[in-house]
């Protein structure tokens, strides 16, 4: 059914719109979710003709949208069993602080072939570490895990993005970075790392301001009250003086002539090869939006 244009505000189409472009047809309630705000600065060259189905809102002609969401949700539910059932032997791992679910499982649209996108963020000075611990227990318990050139990704487990709870503030600050952060599905938190995160990268809401309720829950710093024994603090000293930088360098060797436009340092490992804004902006400029 078409929607009269009177029946949907400038802001309600270009939500439609940004959505379509990943095949995601929207509900009434994530209209408001996912209205932009400030940042956002548009203007529809030929506004979109919107329709509606089965309590759906997606551009003229995405009909099959509707339908292809459906399915995705169900691979999804499925695949987020798999995210949290395989986190859970991770929990244990005590430099771990939060592990999220990202991308397109985030959003509840992974297709059948779709593998598992993880955030994890780790204690100061243990990124490394962390992540070749994290490597051999996940293959000790022969838990599949997305590598290199991967051809079949199904249900694999694809640890791309690694932060350092030092350094969480996001460093490309876009339409689709703000997106993408703010559609993170936390399943295990430590310390309230996922309310720091969210705290640093508050600007995320200058671009989609519904997106997160509850923003006052989100604060810069957290003390936990809690005494560690001197043999935690002695593991501590001698993995972040010793062991960590040793971790840094024999990964960094392995991955030499690997890496494109992946960002690896002492505090971040960010596996995106791919710059999808850049590519999503391009889309939104060559149909029928200019973004400002």
């Amino acid at each position: 059914m078409l929607i009269s244009s009177s029946k949907l505000s400038l802001q309600d189409k270009f939500t439609i719109f940004y959505h379509s472009l990943f095949s995601f047809p929207l509900r009434r309630k994530e209209l408001k979710r996912w209205q932009p705000g400030k940042a956002i600065k548009f203007g529809f060259k030929k506004a979109p003709l919107i329709s509606s189905s089965d309590g759906f809102y997606f551009i003229k002609g995405g009909e099959k949208q509707v339908e292809e969401r459906l399915k995705r949700e169900e691979f999804s539910k499925k695949k987020i069993k798999i995210a949290k059932k395989n986190s859970e032997v991770l929990k244990f791992l005590p430099f771990i602080k939060f592990i999220g679910i990202t991308g397109s499982l985030a959003m509840g649209n992974a297709d059948f072939y779709s593998d598992i996108d993880l955030l994890i963020i780790t204690k100061k000075r243990t990124l490394w570490t962390t992540r070749l611990l994290v490597l051999l227990f996940l293959k000790f318990k022969k838990i599949s895990v997305r590598r290199f050139l991967d051809k079949k990704v199904k249900d694999k487990l694809c640890l791309n993005m690694w932060l350092d709870e030092e350094d969480l503030e996001w460093r490309d600050r876009n339409l689709f970075s703000a997106h993408e952060i703010a559609q993170i599905v936390p399943i295990f938190n430590r310390e309230k790392t996922y309310e720091r995160f969210i705290f640093l990268n508050s600007w995320i809401f200058d671009f989609w301001p519904n997106a997160i309720s509850n923003k006052g829950k989100f604060f810069k710093n957290y003390n936990p009250n809690k005494e560690e024994s001197f043999l935690s603090r002695l593991i501590y000293f001698c993995v972040s003086n010793f062991i960590e930088p040793l971790a840094y360098f024999l990964e960094k060797l392995y991955m030499r002539g690997k890496i494109t436009r992946e960002i690896v340092s002492r505090k971040r490992a960010i596996f995106h090869p791919v710059d999808w804004n850049k590519k999503l902006m391009r889309e939104l400029k060559r149909r029928v939006v200019f973004v400002g």
